[in-house]
């Protein structure tokens, strides 16, 4: 039985839109739940909680920057966190599932979700995004 209603997509058109089918296709099972269904991983179990690399994380459903690793840090709750987002590359809507009201945060280009966002990040922005590993992947700064 089914409690609270998953939120829709953002309902604002974004430069990169696909059919949920062309979606469906073009992202791993878990990367889909979470980006184009508002998914959540269990946390601990991502890969890019121990990514400590100079580079910046992308989103999974299209590649854009999202985050400068020199922006993330342990905030010890098991999913990948950063203090803040690369410039324009984000957007927020209110997120009312699971009987609360919290701040969604997803990519500005595809709309993809990739988490939350909360006020009790370390300076100087006092924020932290808690993203989804499953909806990022790492590009390392040594990249040829």
């Amino acid at each position: 039985m089914v409690f609270f209603k998953q939120n829709p997509a953002p309902s604002k058109s974004f430069p990169l839109e696909r059919t949920d089918a062309e979606w469906r296709a073009s992202l791993a099972p878990e990367a889909y739940r979470v980006l184009r269904q508002h998914g959540t991983e269990r946390p601990g179990t991502s890969p890019l909680n121990h990514e400590k690399r100079p580079g910046r994380f992308v989103c999974a459903g299209c590649g854009q920057a999202l985050f400068d690793a020199a922006t993330k840090y342990e905030s010890g709750t098991g999913w990948p966190s950063f203090y803040a987002p690369l410039e324009d590359a984000v957007g927020t809507q209110v997120d009312r599932a699971l009987f609360m009201v919290r701040t969604e945060v997803h990519c500005a280009n595809c709309g993809g979700h990739l988490g939350h966002v909360f006020p009790d990040g370390p300076p100087p922005t006092g924020l932290r995004y808690c993203m989804n590993g499953a909806a990022m992947s790492f590009e390392s700064a040594d990249k040829p």
